[in-house]
């Protein structure tokens, strides 16, 4: 079974469903809500342990009842614990996402005790026993992506970062960054090429391939390119009927992260992770 390590934020969900979402000033009334797990830390981890990794999480949650169902929707879904942090004086993070009425969302996020994980578990050496990859995303501050990844390449292991949300990487921080996961307008702020389709995806992909070894754009209802020591590749999306895209971008991460260390070509991975998101939007986020 191959062994991931996951390292991000850890949210509280609240869901609404409205027929569109709100311009300035404007109150919609919606026709639904409930709350679920979330953030991209956590979603991918979970979709890694479900796609059949044995998974370790490092992050922080409040002391309060969203903490402890976080944590405890971690563990149902067999993710290792151990390196999450309880902080008294802060809660949890949250995020509030309307979907509308086509199934694309807009979401607010409060990160709250995400931004205070403790950097003293990447130095332990129990967390990093037996991993193959280390996985990253945008949603907590730099210090902590760059010293998990710095620990993580010291012990030459694979570093992923889905650089979601969009924000500028620093030079130390990229060159520890070995597979890149990105969607349109992630890779248009890194790369300044407008990815509109999948031609586009591909010639993005191909521009990030000469700074990092692996790339991956994902390029929504048009598919994903990916490209690998020079070599680039694109997959059409397949054909469903949408429900939801929340949480479609972290379920591609964990299958694609999972299949990755399992030993699975870069073209076979995206094809797996691009099936995997397919069944995600087409239905009810959970």
């Amino acid at each position: 079974m191959s062994k991931i390590a996951v390292t991000g934020s850890l949210h509280y969900d609240i869901m609404l469903d409205a027929p569109h979402r709100p311009e300035k000033g404007e109150t919609v009334m919606g026709s639904a809500c409930h709350y679920k797990f979330g953030g991209k830390g956590g979603n991918q981890a979970v979709a890694a342990a479900r796609a059949g990794a044995a998974v370790h999480f490092a992050g922080a949650v409040g002391d309060d009842p969203q903490g402890r169902f976080l944590l405890d929707q971690l563990q149902q879904a067999g993710v290792d614990c151990t390196a999450v942090t309880t902080i008294d004086h802060l809660p949890s993070g949250m995020s509030v996402a309307i979907t509308d009425a086509e199934g694309d969302y807009g979401a607010v996020v409060v990160s709250n005790a995400n931004q205070h994980i403790a950097l003293s578990v990447f130095e332990q050496p129990a967390y990093w026993q037996d991993v193959s990859m280390l996985v990253l995303q945008n949603e907590v501050p730099e210090a902590v992506n760059l010293r998990a990844a710095q620990a993580a390449r010291a012990r030459g292991i694979t570093v992923c970062v889905n650089a979601a949300p969009a924000r500028t990487l620093s030079a130390e921080f990229e060159r520890c960054i070995d597979l890149l996961v990105v969607n349109a307008i992630e890779a248009r702020d890194m790369c300044q090429i407008s990815v509109q389709d999948l031609a586009s995806a591909r010639t993005a992909a191909e521009a990030l391939g000469r700074r990092f070894a692996q790339v991956v754009v994902t390029a929504g209802e048009h598919g994903v390119a990916y490209s690998e020591a020079g070599d680039t590749g694109s997959l059409a999306a397949q054909k469903v009927t949408l429900v939801s895209t929340h949480g479609a971008g972290d379920c591609f991460v964990g299958v694609l992260c999972q299949r990755l260390s399992d030993g699975a070509t870069l073209a076979t991975a995206v094809e797996e992770a691009n099936r995997a998101a397919a069944e995600h939007v087409s239905r009810l986020p959970h």
